[in-house]
């Protein structure tokens, strides 16, 4: 991963800790190794960002930072990931993750009705939950591996391109110096 992308990218911890309302923090924030861009730590605040956004649950980020600090890993970016699951894609990603759990559960998928109101959400809701919850643990369980290694392989291709380019560069300086 490009560590300079991230940087620019990313918040920085002194800012944040002079934020008004998250003062309060500074003493949690002001771990370095939350704020570390290493593959190890990049990597495993995917892994935490992704699983927390497939959460079917209220304070998603909440619960991303509180791993990251567990962890000991990068916590702006875990906590960023969670943004998948925003306004516009949140239907779209839960009603896939009710369809996978209710396949695993070798359920029939309800059909959702011309019009969707608060008491067809409470009539139905007994009948949607298992499915919904399974389906987003496995979806979030399997998004979260993918994630991990999807950096850690593209980290370790980056630094490998960026050692033979320098490799290239200095035989190249050397047959100049010839």
């Amino acid at each position: 991963m490009p560590r300079r992308f991230l940087q620019r990218h990313l918040p920085r911890p002194d800012t944040l800790k002079q934020h008004r309302s998250l003062r309060f923090m500074a003493h949690l924030i002001a771990d370095p190794a939350l704020w570390a861009l290493s593959r190890r730590s990049v990597s495993n605040a995917f892994a935490i960002g992704l699983f927390s956004a497939l959460l079917p649950i209220p304070f998603q980020m909440v619960i991303a930072a509180l791993a990251a600090r567990l962890a000991r890993c990068n916590l702006p970016l875990s906590v960023a990931l969670v943004w998948i699951t925003n306004p516009l894609t949140m239907p779209i990603i839960y009603y896939a993750n009710y369809r996978i759990g209710a396949w695993l559960l070798q359920k029939h998928a309800l059909h959702t009705p011309d019009k969707i109101n608060i008491e067809w959400v409470r009539h139905e809701i007994m009948e949607i939950l298992p499915s919904l919850v399974l389906g987003s643990l496995v979806s979030a369980i399997a998004l979260a591996a993918l994630g991990y290694l999807l950096i850690r392989l593209l980290w370790r291709w980056q630094v490998s391109r960026s050692w033979r380019a320098r490799a290239r560069r200095r035989r190249a300086r050397q047959q100049c110096e010839r």
